[in-house]
This record gives C-alpha cells, structure tokens and sequence, in this order.
C-alpha cells in the first residue's frame, strides 16, 4: 500500500506533495517553532502566510526555511493584543497551532510545573506554560478563522490535567466553536515514529450546518481521522555509513551488555547493577517502529544491533521532516523532537479539506 504522504522528502521539489492540488486556503501558525505543521499544511495544498513564534532562534529558522509574509517574533501575549494586525489574518482559514506542552507530559514533571514561569532554551523569555492555550484561543477569539486546528501532548488528557482539557473545551465553546478531539498515533499516518498526540479541531459556529456532526460524545463536529497506512519499521529508515555516530566509551560499555528484548539501558541497569537508570536510553530495533523522537537534553536512541547513534539524517526521515532542511545552528534532534512531524499534521489537514473545506465551498 502507498502512502499518501511520502515521509522521505525534499523542500527543493516544493509544494504541495505530489498527487494533492493547491487549495487556495489560508493558515497562520502560532508556537510555529522550526515548521513542522507549516510543512504539514503546505504538503496538503495550503497557503500559509505567517506565523508568531516566541524563540528567536526558531524563528530564525523558520524564516530560512519558510519565508513567510507575515513575521510576528513576539510572546503570544503581546500578538494577541495587537491591534496593528493586517486584514488577511481575519479572513483565515485555519488557524494552527501548538502550545508548548512539557509541563503536561508524562515525562515531565508535570502538577509541580503548574502555574510555574519557564523557558525551554536560552535566549528565549519565560512564560506559565499551562496557560498558553487559553492565550491562544484568545487569539481564535479576536481572528475568528473558520477552523482552528491544535495539537498536545497525551499527558493532556491523563489524570488531573483532564480537568484543564475540559476547561480548554469549554473556552473553544464559549468563543463560538464547536469542538472535537482525537488521540493519534503518527506511526498509523505514514510517520516512522511511536508519537501519539491529541489534535483539537473545532469550526465556527455559523458554518456548522455545511458538515456532518456526531453526538455519540456530546454533540461535535464529524471528522474522520482513522488512519491505516502501513507502518514503517526502522530497518526501512537505517542509513548506514551516512555519518559518523559512534557510541561514547561509557555507553558502549553498557550496550555490549544488551540483551534481545531490552527496551532500554534501564533493562540493563535493573539486570546488571540493580539499580533503576538511564531509562531514557532507548534501544531501537531494525524490526520495531522507532521511538518517539524527544527534544529532552540527554535523551538518546541507540540501535540494538550496531553500537551507533541514530544519525542526524534518520531523525528527518523518522520525523518525516524534509531532508534539505536547513536547521541553521540549531541541533536537529531538538528542533524535530520540538516539531510536530509534517506527514501528521498533512495527513489531518487533507481530511479537514475533503470533509469540511469542500462543503463550504458547494454552500457558497
């Protein structure tokens, strides 16, 4: 089976991805870090024409790579109360985007950061974390674009983080949209990565009547976000003598230790030394799916059967990013484990075209 979306790709055979029309449809990308949801909906035939980004060194980087026509350098705070902002913003299509989410992962520290001032990178300003959505859809309020389409972390929707999802919910309710929600996992969309993630889509309020809705959950908007592509092992992806990704001394001699069907150096450490450690370390099989790719300090993927690294070239293909992207100084493991995979966002963007855009479309 072929897939929609070609995961091995390059930006210099531009847009959109072949087989799939230009659209004529306007986003703007807000948290837009190195691109990867503008890449999604530029794949999937979509125009986006700006994007707000609070990291300098990640708008650098998205402006090489992009250059869009609308740059806003800024915390969303300030974009959102902007009262300079162009016309063509307030005729969107879809607006995106991606709150930074760390203190709702499972591999954070999740309540403890709560209500905390932090920045992920030096260079970039502080800000709480946890009420960045709400900013946002602040300026879903003010835009008011005929969809909104956002994306976060599982953690979002586990154990007392629920109830800051269900207010999210309510806000997308109160500012005149109607909502729903999936947990997806990339590696059933094309992606050569374990990456689930919740997306949030919601439509306007007076465009409802175009669509199909659903009421099994509450009354939402009907989208179908079932995906069944073949999934790529890492066998596939492996590139070898590409580059040069030899393991250190300290964690050959813990690899050489492996056992078939450790998942990790923690498998090692609890058999080796009794001692939980180094969890983080994940061991990556030829006929696995790779992990997901994180942007954590320290976090490392290691193949089981080679004592490498996964190379810099792997983690586009893993993460489906172009591999011509230009990350300028950034490291590309940071900047692709920051990113949402461009085949994912595609892959939503190109449903919410043929279910809702084209309806609208017949309306009008």
């Amino acid at each position: 089976m072929k897939h929609k979306f070609n995961y091995k790709w390059y930006l210099k055979d531009g847009y959109p991805a072949p087989g799939i029309k230009k659209n004529g449809l306007k986003v703007f990308s807000c948290f837009s870090c190195g691109g990867g949801s503008t890449m999604g909906y530029k794949l999937a035939g979509y125009d986006v024409i700006g994007f707000n980004e609070i990291d300098p060194k990640m708008a650098e980087c998205y402006i090489e790579n992009h250059n869009p026509k609308h740059r806003y350098i800024e915390p969303i705070q300030d974009f959102k109360n902007r009262d300079d902002l162009p016309e063509e913003l307030f005729n969107l299509d879809i607006l995106d985007g991606s709150p930074p989410c760390s203190s709702f992962s499972m591999a954070g520290n999740r309540e403890k950061d709560w209500g905390k001032k932090k920045k992920f990178r030096e260079g970039q300003q502080e800000q709480v974390l946890d009420t960045l959505f709400f900013d946002f859809l602040d300026v879903a309020k003010k835009l008011k674009p005929k969809v909104v389409l956002c994306e976060n972390v599982k953690g979002l929707l586990l154990g007392n983080a629920s109830e800051y999802f269900g207010a999210v919910m309510e806000r997308f309710n109160q500012i005149g949209y109607n909502v729903g929600y999936r947990l997806l996992d990339a590696s059933k969309m094309g992606v050569p990565q374990k990456r689930e993630r919740v997306f949030i889509y919601a439509i306007r309020n007076d465009l409802l009547s175009n669509i199909e809705t659903c009421d099994l959950f509450g009354f939402e908007p009907k989208l179908n976000l079932d995906f069944h592509e073949p999934k790529i092992k890492f066998g596939k992806v492996r590139i070898d003598d590409y580059e040069n990704k030899e393991l250190s001394d300290r964690d050959y001699n813990i690899w050489i230790k492996r056992k078939l069907g450790d998942n990790d150096f923690c498998d090692i450490f609890k058999r080796e030394f009794n001692k939980e450690s180094n969890w983080n370390t994940k061991l990556i099989y030829d006929y696995k799916i790779c992990n997901t790719i994180t942007s954590t300090e320290g976090s490392k993927l290691i193949l089981f059967s080679d004592p490498r690294y996964i190379s810099d070239h792997e983690f586009h293909l893993i993460g489906s990013y172009p591999i011509d992207y230009n990350h300028l100084k950034n490291k590309p493991r940071y900047l692709i484990g920051m990113s949402v995979p461009p085949v994912m966002t595609a892959q939503i963007a190109n449903r919410i075209y043929e279910q809702w855009f084209t309806k609208f479309k017949k309306e009008n």
